[in-house]
């Protein structure tokens, strides 16, 4: 993503995805592979090995597992060439050793300047806990350029040509998630894609004033360079704010839900973060989550 301080424009050159040869993690892998290829991105796909599940068995343990992990590495890029997966696409395969998985990819986002982060998770809804998985977590949490996830419920392969027809966007009116609703716009336009942005609302009192909904548009307007999205609508919905945007989202045949996440890490709503983990980890689509508004003081 390109920014000025009034602006917003989606530009994406490089992608990373983490692997782990799950089958969510194969799941990002493909959709980052066609991603990179619509957007003429490089593709970074790393694998990291940690020492903290070998701390009793010593460094040696540590030096054989990077050493089979290489080898699979070698495999899976032997077959990605092979299938035709990665021609075309500038691509670098890497084997990183840590202690923490998200630090080790997280270094590599800020060497390699990386545009978007692309990653699998899975979900667990026994006694109501929902998970996305730990690595997952993390860089849902703390990553500083956009995320994608992909939840047990997305496609298992991105669209031809990874296009958009149907982009949903959750606001609650803030200029935060103004800015991210200016990103999802400058998608629709590329992609030439339906934009639905969405004010949630739990109670009829909830419900924002025409005042605001106008100051809100402004707001968008101004993000966003160029004209609007041909075909772009927004509405309000009363509702359970995590479930009714789920439930939109089923409902639109959504091909992506654009969340702005702030600097705290919370969704861009007055609920907060709760709404966001269970969207990415429920939706039957793609989520893009990008961080917003400044880092808070420490």
């Amino acid at each position: 993503m390109s920014s000025t301080s009034h602006a917003v424009e989606v530009a994406i050159s490089r992608v990373l995805v983490g692997i782990d040869f799950s089958d969510c993690s194969e799941k990002a892998l493909r959709h980052a592979i066609a991603i990179s290829r619509s957007y003429g991105a490089k593709f970074y796909f790393a694998h990291v090995v940690s020492s903290l599940g070998f701390v009793m068995a010593g460094p040696e343990v540590t030096a054989m597992a990077a050493e089979a992990t290489a080898r699979d590495v070698q495999k899976l890029e032997t077959y990605l060439l092979q299938t035709g997966a990665l021609t075309g696409i500038s691509y670098e395969a890497m084997v990183l050793q840590g202690g923490d998985v998200w630090q080790e990819l997280e270094q590599v986002a800020e060497e390699q300047n990386i545009d978007l982060i692309v990653v699998g998770t899975h979900a667990r809804t026994g006694l109501r806990k929902i998970a996305l998985g730990s690595v997952a977590e993390a860089v849902f949490r703390h990553a500083r350029c956009p995320v994608l996830t992909l939840g047990p419920r997305a496609p298992d392969d991105a669209p031809p040509n990874a296009r958009l027809r149907h982009i949903l966007c959750p606001s609650d009116l803030s200029p935060d998630s103004a800015h991210a609703a200016a990103y999802a716009a400058s998608l629709a336009r590329q992609h030439e894609a339906r934009l639905t942005i969405v004010h949630v609302a739990e109670r009829a009192e909830d419900a924002k004033t025409d005042d605001q909904e106008r100051d809100f548009e402004a707001r968008f307007r101004a993000y966003l360079p160029g004209e609007l999205p041909h075909n772009w609508t927004f509405r309000t919905q009363l509702g359970p704010i995590d479930q009714t945007i789920l439930d939109l989202a089923d409902m639109g045949r959504v091909d992506l839900i654009v969340l702005g996440v702030r600097a705290s890490h919370s969704f861009a709503h007055p609920h907060g973060w709760p709404h966001a983990y269970k969207v990415a980890c429920e939706a039957a689509c793609p989520v893009l989550t990008l961080r917003c508004g400044k880092e808070p003081q420490a």
